[in-house]
Order: structure tokens, then C-alpha cells, then sequence
């Protein structure tokens, strides 16, 4: 067991560096790259050029000027970046079907408390939802910021990596003590693995910076908590 728990933790360890590696190198990612068509950001007018700021000390910053016309020096305060964020097709993709993903982790979760009978599982579920109750939120405001819906018309959440069938559901929920232990800790390491897959793809080909250090996020902590299960499964 001690063997095996050693390399489980070494190849975690590995998975987190290259995500860490990965999400690094996202800030130099080619200005060109696709991304998805965001709303159309109204043009908002500067206001007029004053050549004297009521604050002598206010930080002054230079905005490049229309083509063909001169830089002007702006107070800091007055500038903004009314450009829309950047992101890809797949950044948005990944945000829709993550929430899913989540909420059968969490229905899963929830069923612990009443049908556990090892502590530490139940310890273990209630460490599942307070984490990713929260990131579904996250989640939500991200596409809520783009004006994108969550919804993804016509697409089966069962065919995602690590969701479990509602007939394996269903035996969870009837499965009480140990047979529950057994079965809760199988079904959420299948879950968590394939979210770590999910995550990890991302980063190979996602364009948004915040997006790419939920999917790090997630890929690093569940990849511990894998660990975890497999330590606890009896």
C-alpha cells in the first residue's frame, strides 16, 4: 500500500507542475489564436484632452491616439480597457459542461452523510461540496460575464469523462455502510479522473487566463483527492 500510495503522490506531483508550466505559458500565447466571438463592446469616447489635471500628482498614462493622430497623456484614472475579454470556443465549452459535472458530484456527496459508515468518507464528502458548490458559482459568473448561457442544446452530460449512469446512481443511493463506502469511493474516483482529463485538455488548447486557473485548480486538487480514495477504499 505504501508503494503504491508513493507513486500515486509522484505522479500527482508531476500532473501539478505541468499544469502550473501550462497555465504559466498561457500569458504568452499568440495574440492571434481563435477565439469565440464575444458581445460587441460599445465604443466609449474619451473625454476631452486636459492638459492640466486637478491632481498635479495623479499618475499620468499614454494613450495611443487614432491612426494618424498624436499619443496624449491621460490621468490613470480616466483610462479604462473597454475591450472584450479574451477567450476561445473551448473556454466556454469547458465552463458549461464543468457545471454538470460538478452538481452529479455534489447529488453524489450528498448522499454520504445519512449512508456512510466510515467517518472519513463522510469527512471526504463534505470536503466535496464545500469545494465545488463554490466553482459552480465561479463557473456561472464566468459565462453570466460573456453573456453566454450554460446550456448546451442537445448535448448528452452522460457522455462526458467520469460521469457516472443514472442506473449506478441509483444503486448508490439504496447502498448503505460498507457496501456504500465501496461504491461511493469507485464512482468518485471514476468521477474525479475524468474531470482531471477534462482540465488538463484544456489547458492544451484554452485561450482565458481565468479559465485555465480553474481548470489547474481543479486538476490539481481532485488529482489529491484520488489519491485519497484509493488510500481509503476498503
Amino acid at each position: 500500500m505504501t508503494a503504491r500510495r508513493g507513486r500515486l503522490l509522484a505522479v500527482v506531483t508531476s500532473v501539478v507542475v505541468v499544469l502550473a508550466v501550462s497555465a504559466f505559458a498561457l500569458r504568452d500565447r499568440d495574440e492571434s489564436a481563435p477565439r469565440e466571438p464575444a458581445p460587441a463592446a460599445t465604443a466609449q469616447a474619451l473625454p476631452p484632452v486636459d492638459p492640466s489635471p486637478a491632481d498635479p500628482d495623479a499618475p499620468l498614462v499614454i494613450v495611443p491616439g487614432r491612426p494618424g493622430e498624436p499619443a496624449v497623456e491621460r490621468p490613470g484614472a480616466e483610462v479604462r480597457d473597454d475591450s472584450p475579454p479574451r477567450f476561445n470556443t473551448l473556454d466556454a465549452w469547458f465552463a458549461r459542461m464543468m457545471i454538470p459535472h460538478h452538481e452529479q458530484a455534489l447529488e453524489m456527496a450528498a448522499l454520504a452523510p445519512d449512508r456512510a459508515a466510515d467517518p472519513r468518507v463522510r469527512a471526504l464528502a463534505d470536503r466535496i461540496r464545500a469545494g465545488q458548490r463554490p466553482e459552480i458559482g465561479v463557473l456561472r459568473a464566468w459565462l453570466a460575464e460573456r453573456n453566454l448561457s450554460t446550456e448546451v442544446s442537445g448535448h448528452d452530460h452522460a457522455t462526458m469523462k467520469g460521469m457516472q449512469s443514472p442506473e449506478a446512481m441509483g444503486r448508490l443511493a439504496v447502498a448503505r455502510g460498507v457496501d456504500f463506502d465501496r461504491l461511493f469511493l469507485r464512482m468518485m474516483t471514476e468521477h474525479h479522473e475524468g474531470a482531471v482529463v477534462m482540465a488538463t485538455d484544456l489547458l492544451k488548447v484554452g485561450l482565458d487566463l481565468r479559465m485555465s486557473e480553474f481548470a489547474t485548480s481543479v486538476a490539481t486538487e481532485q488529482g489529491v483527492e484520488i489519491v485519497r480514495m484509493r488510500d481509503l477504499a476498503p
